[in-house]
C-alpha cells in the first residue's frame, strides 16, 4: 500500500507542479458551465435541478480523462523510465493503481469545483439531493473506467497524441453503443442487451438518483477489466519468447482470461436482480410505495400485469422499455406471486395480436423512425394491460409518457409517474370487479343498517316500501355472511323510541301525509358505521333495484379503496364560428382535458341539478365554472355536503369570453348563483381579479403604434393575472398541496373567509398568492405599453391573498328556515293542475279524481337536512380558468407543462375529498416540477456570474498552490 500511495504522491505532484492540472481543470470548467446555462438555458428552463450538468458528464468526462492519461505510460516509455519502474520491487497491480488513484484524484477535484453549482440551486429553489448525490456518484464511477482505459491505451504505445486519440475512439464506443442512435436500430432484446454495454445509458441510471447494484458493478468490472489488461500489457514487456518462461506466460493469459470471464459471468448473474437498488430522491420516486405494496399483497384473484412492448419502436421510447418492465416486475415481488406478470411482442404470434387487438382493443402506434439512408414508418405497440377478473384497464402511449420540448428543437421524452397509473388501474379493475359481498366481508368493522319506519301511517302509494327495504336489506345480510346488521325502529309502536328521541338522534322530522296536512309518518334509512351516520335517499317510487344501489352507494362511500364517482358539473359554450352563413353549431364543453384526465381515475359521471338533488352514488361533487344556478341547483349542492358528501367548487367571478370573431382573449364577468351558498358556509368570493408580481409569462398580443402605423406583435411577457402559488404560499403540511411546488391561478378572485363561521371546523387555507398583489375590478386585461411600462399599472393595497381553502366540519343548510325549492316547483304544478281541473266538465267528480291522483303523484320529498355531520368537505377556489382547455391548449403550444400542476392540484382535492390520500401520496412523489424561485433578470445574471466566480476562484487557488510547490521544491543534492 506504501508503494502504491507513493505513485500516487509522485503524479500528484507532476500535476499540480506544472500548469497541467489548472489547464485541464479549468477547461472541464468551463465547457461544463457553459453547457449548463447556455447549452441547457438553466433559467429559462425553470427548473431547480443540476440535471443539465450530468447530461453532458458522459461526453465531457471522455475528453478531460484522455487528456489526463494520455502521458500516463506513454511519457514513461518515451523518456526511457519505464525500464526503472519496471525493475523497482513494486509489483505491477500498485504501479497501475497508483496511475490510477492519481488520475481519479484529479477527476474528483474537477468535479468537486463544480459542487457551487448545486449549492447555489439550491438557494434558487427547492432541490433534490437525492440525484444530486447520484449524478456525482455517477460520475466517478464512470470516470473510474474511462481512466482504466485510458491507462490500457497509454500502455500500448509511446505516443501522447495517440494515446488521446484512441482513448477518445474506444471511450466514446463504449458510450455510443448504449445510445439511442446505435439501439434504434435493433429491436427491444437486442437494445436492451446494447444499452446494457453502455457507459451512457449506465449512467443515466444513477443520475436520476437511483443507486443499482447492477450499474455499479458494470462500472467496477469495467475498470477492474482493463486495469488488468494494463497490468497484463507491461508484464508482457518484460517477457521473452523463449520456453523458459512459457508456463509463466500461460498462467498469466490463463489468470487474465478467468478474471474476464467471472467479471462477465457476475454482470449476468446480477442483471435479473433488480430490487438491489437505493432510491437516494427525497420523495422515493422510483421505488413502489407503501400504499401500492398493501394493495397488490391483499389481492384475492391472481392480477395479470402484461406488457406490450414491439422489438422495434421508436429511438426515444426503447430506453424507457427497460424501465417500465423493472417497475412491474417489483409489483410482481411486492405481491407475493399475487400478480403474474409478463412481457410479449404481439407481432410475432398471430393469436396474441388478435386477443389484444379485439378483446382488449390495444392497437400499434405508428412512429417515424429515421434510418441511415431513409425514414421509415413503424407500426409499434408500446401498452400495458391490467387485468383482475373480468375486469381490465389498458395503458397506451399517451397514457405513459411525457414530451417535453427543448429550447434546439429536440424532444425530452420521458415516463410520467409510472407507479401512479399503474396502482390507479389496479385499484379501478380491483374495485369494479368486486361484488358488494366481497366489500362487506372486507370490512374491518361492522356496518349496521337503521330503518326508521312507521307502516300503520304511511299513505297507500307507498305501503309497500318498508316491504321492499326488508328484502333488499335481506338480500345484502345474506351476502355478507352476518358483517351486515339491521334495526327497524318505530316510533309509533310502545316501548320503544319515541318520536321526539328519533328526531334528536338522527336528525329528522317526520314526513306529511299530504300538503299542509297534519297526518305524518317515518320513512327513513340510515348505514351506520362505527360513529359515523350516513343517510340513504328514499322516495316513494323507488323499486327494490334503486334501494338497493342507494345503499350499495352509501357503503361504498364509507369503505376505503373503492374507487370513487365524481359527479361534474361544467358549463356549456358555444364554440367559434367565424362564418356567419354557417348554422350554429351545437354548445361544446370547454373542459374536455380535464373529463379525459378524471376519467382515468375516477368514475365520472355528467350531473343534472335541476332535480334539486345530486344522485346518491356520487361520492365527490365538481363545480367546474358555475354559473346561472337557481334556487333547485343550489338546493341540490347544499343537500349533497348536508349528507357528509364532499363538494370541490373551481368558482370563479369571471370566465373566458369565447365570442365568436373575437381576435383576442377576453373574459366576462359571471353570476355564478352559488355565491351566496358559499357565503353562508363562511366563505366569500370577492368581486376583482387578483394581480400579482410574482406571476406566470404569458403571450399576449400587443398592438404598437410607430409614427401612424399600428403593428400586432406577440409578446412574452410578465402577466400579474396569471398568479404564480409558490411553496411559501401553500400549506405544506396539508397533502393537498405539499407535493406541488407551483400552482398557477389564471383570472383568479379572492376569498374572504368569515372565522366566526368557520369556528369548530378544520380550516386549511391552500393557495395564497405572494405579499406582492393586489386586486383588479373590471373585465380590462389586456397591457397597456402606451401608458405603462410593463404593460400594467403598479397596484397599490399591496397583501396575499386567499385564492383557495379546503374545510372540514359540520356546516349549516343553507336552506335552514326558508322554503324548500322543491315544494315551491310542486305547488306550482299543482296549482296548475287546479286550473286545468277548473274548465272540465263535471267539475266536482272531475276534480276530487284529479286531486286525489295529484296528492299521490305530488306526495312531499323528505325534509331539508338542516346540519351536515363532522364528515363534510369543500374545497374552494377562486378560479376556474385554469382548467380550460383555451388555456391549456396555449401553454402545450409554447411547450410550457406548468398546467399540469394545477391538473394535479384539482386530482389532489378530490382525493382528500373522497379520503383517498393514498393516491394522493403517490401522485405527489415526483409529478411535479421543482421550479425555481420567482427572479428578476438582474437576479438571474447575479448568480449565473456568482457560479462563474466560484468556479475561477477555486481554479485560481489550485493554480496558485502548483506555483507555490514548484517554487518550495529543493532540487536533489548530489553526494
Amino acid at each position: 500500500m506504501r508503494q502504491m500511495l507513493s505513485i500516487t504522491k509522485k503524479e500528484l505532484a507532476a500535476y499540480f507542479g506544472s500548469p497541467m492540472a489548472g489547464i485541464f481543470i479549468g477547461a472541464f470548467l468551463v465547457s461544463a458551465l457553459f453547457s449548463f446555462f447556455w447549452v441547457e438555458t438553466f433559467f429559462a428552463r425553470n427548473i431547480a435541478d443540476i440535471r443539465p450538468l450530468f447530461r453532458w458528464m458522459p461526453l465531457l468526462m471522455i475528453f478531460l480523462v484522455s487528456a489526463l492519461t494520455m502521458r500516463q505510460w506513454s511519457e514513461e516509455q518515451k523518456m526511457g523510465t519505464l525500464e526503472i519502474l519496471l525493475t523497482l520491487p513494486v509489483r505491477l497491480s500498485q504501479l497501475v493503481m497508483g496511475k490510477f488513484l492519481a488520475v481519479l484524484i484529479l477527476v474528483s477535484v474537477a468535479l468537486g469545483l463544480t459542487l457551487g453549482l448545486p449549492l447555489t440551486v439550491s438557494m434558487m429553489g427547492n432541490i433534490d439531493w437525492g440525484p444530486v448525490a447520484g449524478g456525482y456518484l455517477g460520475a466517478i464511477l464512470m470516470a473510474s473506467s474511462y481512466i482504466a482505459i485510458g491507462l490500457f491505451v497509454s500502455s500500448r504505445t509511446d505516443n501522447q497524441i495517440i494515446a488521446l486519440i484512441v482513448t477518445v475512439l474506444l471511450s466514446g464506443c463504449f458510450y455510443l453503443v448504449g445510445s439511442s442512435g446505435i439501439t434504434g436500430f435493433v429491436g427491444n432484446d437486442a437494445g436492451e442487451f446494447l444499452r446494457a454495454f453502455g457507459t451512457g445509458s449506465r449512467f443515466a441510471s444513477i443520475e436520476r438518483g437511483v443507486i443499482d447494484l447492477r450499474d455499479i458493478l458494470f462500472y467496477v468490472s469495467l475498470s477492474i477489466f482493463f486495469l488488468t489488461l494494463n497490468v497484463y500489457s507491461l508484464d508482457r514487456k518484460r517477457w521473452s519468447s523463449g520456453p523458459i518462461t512459457a508456463a509463466y506466460r500461460r498462467k498469466v493469459m490463463l489468470a487474465v482470461a478467468l478474471i474476464c470471464a467471472n467479471l462477465a459471468v457476475a454482470n449476468i448473474w446480477f442483471n435479473p436482480i433488480h430490487t438491489l437498488r437505493a432510491d437516494l430522491t427525497e420523495n422515493r420516486e422510483y421505488s413502489i410505495s407503501g400504499s401500492t405494496k398493501d394493495l397488490i399483497s391483499n389481492l384475492t384473484e391472481p392480477l395479470i400485469l402484461r406488457g406490450y412492448f414491439s422489438k422495434k419502436t421508436h429511438p426515444l421510447l426503447a430506453p424507457l422499455v427497460p424501465r417500465i418492465k423493472d417497475l412491474m416486475e417489483e409489483y410482481g415481488v411486492a405481491s407475493g406471486g399475487r400478480v403474474e406478470v409478463s412481457f410479449v411482442d404481439p407481432k410475432f404470434d398471430e393469436e396474441l395480436e388478435a386477443e389484444a387487438n379485439q378483446q382488449f382493443g390495444i392497437k400499434p402506434v405508428p412512429f417515424q423512425v429515421a434510418g441511415r439512408y431513409e425514414t421509415s414508418v413503424v407500426s409499434s405497440y408500446f401498452n400495458i394491460l391490467i387485468k383482475y377478473g373480468d375486469q381490465y384497464v389498458t395503458l397506451g402511449f399517451n397514457d405513459l409518457i411525457e414530451i417535453k420540448h427543448r429550447k434546439e428543437g429536440q424532444l425530452d421524452v420521458g415516463l410520467r409517474n409510472l407507479e401512479y397509473d399503474l396502482t390507479k388501474s389496479i385499484k379501478k379493475v380491483v374495485y369494479g370487479f368486486q361484488s358488494m359481498a366481497s366489500v362487506l366481508m372486507d370490512l374491518k368493522t361492522d356496518i349496521k343498517i337503521t330503518a326508521v319506519l312507521t307502516p300503520g301511517s304511511m299513505p297507500e302509494s307507498i305501503i309497500e316500501m318498508p316491504e321492499r327495504i326488508n328484502k333488499v336489506v335481506a338480500d345484502l345480510q345474506k351476502e355478507s355472511a352476518g358483517r351486515l346488521g339491521y334495526e327497524i325502529i318505530n316510533p309509533d309502536e310502545p316501548g320503544g323510541w319515541n318520536r321526539e328521541q328519533v328526531n334528536r338522534q338522527f336528525g329528522i322530522e317526520p314526513l306529511s301525509v299530504f300538503f299542509f296536512s297534519s297526518d305524518s309518518f317515518y320513512l327513513h334509512l340510515f348505514v351506520v358505521k362505527d360513529d359515523i351516520v350516513e343517510r340513504v335517499h328514499l322516495s316513494g317510487d323507488m323499486s327494490e333495484a334503486d334501494i338497493r344501489t342507494e345503499i350499495e352507494g352509501v357503503i361504498k362511500r364509507t369503505s376505503s379503496g373503492f374507487l370513487k364517482t365524481v359527479g361534474l358539473w361544467t358549463p356549456k359554450t358555444m364554440p367559434r364560428q367565424m362564418n356567419p352563413m354557417m348554422p350554429p353549431r351545437q354548445p361544446a364543453d370547454s373542459y374536455q382535458l380535464i373529463r379525459r384526465v378524471l376519467s382515468k381515475n375516477y368514475n365520472l359521471k355528467d350531473v343534472d341539478l335541476s332535480s334539486g338533488r345530486v344522485p346518491g352514488n356520487v361520492d365527490v361533487l365538481l363545480l367546474i365554472a358555475p354559473q346561472d344556478m337557481d334556487d333547485l341547483d343550489r338546493f341540490a349542492i347544499d343537500q349533497h355536503l348536508m349528507r357528509g358528501n364532499s363538494v370541490v367548487a373551481m368558482s370563479g367571478n369571471y370566465v373566458l369570453d369565447l365570442t365568436p370573431y373575437s381576435e383576442s382573449l377576453k373574459i366576462k364577468k359571471t353570476l355564478s348563483g352559488i355565491n351566496e351558498i358559499f357565503a353562508h358556509y363562511g366563505i366569500t368570493i370577492e368581486d376583482g381579479l387578483v394581480m400579482d408580481k410574482q406571476n406566470e409569462p404569458f403571450p399576449i398580443p400587443v398592438s404598437r403604434d410607430l409614427g401612424g402605423i399600428v403593428i400586432q406583435e406577440i409578446r412574452r411577457m410578465d402577466y400579474p393575472f396569471f398568479v404564480d402559488v409558490r411553496s411559501d404560499g401553500m400549506d405544506q403540511e396539508n397533502p393537498v398541496v405539499s407535493g406541488l411546488s407551483a400552482v398557477t391561478m389564471n383570472w383568479v378572485s379572492p376569498l374572504v373567509i368569515d372565522q366566526k363561521k368557520n369556528e369548530g371546523r378544520k380550516l386549511i387555507t391552500l393557495l395564497k398568492s405572494s405579499p406582492n398583489s393586489w386586486i383588479h375590478t373590471g373585465t380590462d386585461i389586456e397591457p397597456d405599453f402606451n401608458r405603462y411600462a410593463s404593460g400594467f399599472p403598479d397596484g397599490d393595497s399591496l397583501s396575499g391573498r386567499t385564492l383557495a381553502v379546503s374545510i372540514q366540519g359540520s356546516f349549516q343548510s343553507f336552506f335552514d328556515g326558508k322554503p324548500d325549492p322543491r315544494l315551491v316547483k310542486d305547488e306550482d304544478d299543482i296549482k296548475e293542475a287546479d286550473d286545468e281541473i277548473s274548465e272540465l266538465e263535471d267539475a266536482d267528480v272531475e276534480k276530487e279524481k284529479k286531486e286525489e291522483e295529484e296528492e299521490e303523484q305530488y306526495l312531499p320529498p323528505e325534509p331539508v337536512i338542516t346540519k351536515s355531520p363532522q364528515s363534510s368537505r369543500l374545497v374552494i377556489a377562486g378560479s376556474s380558468e385554469y382548467l380550460n382547455d383555451t388555456v391549456i391548449s396555449i401553454s402545450q403550444s409554447l411547450g410550457e407543462d406548468r398546467f399540469l400542476n394545477g391538473l394535479e392540484f384539482l386530482q389532489n382535492a378530490i382525493d382528500w375529498s373522497v379520503e383517498d390520500e393514498e393516491l394522493l401520496l403517490i401522485r405527489s412523489r415526483g409529478s411535479h416540477a421543482r421550479l425555481l424561485y420567482p427572479m428578476t433578470r438582474q437576479e438571474q445574471t447575479f448568480w449565473e456570474w456568482l457560479n462563474y466566480g466560484i468556479a475561477l476562484f477555486a481554479l485560481l487557488i489550485i493554480t496558485a498552490y502548483g506555483i507555490f510547490r514548484r517554487k518550495k521544491e529543493q532540487p536533489m543534492g548530489l553526494e
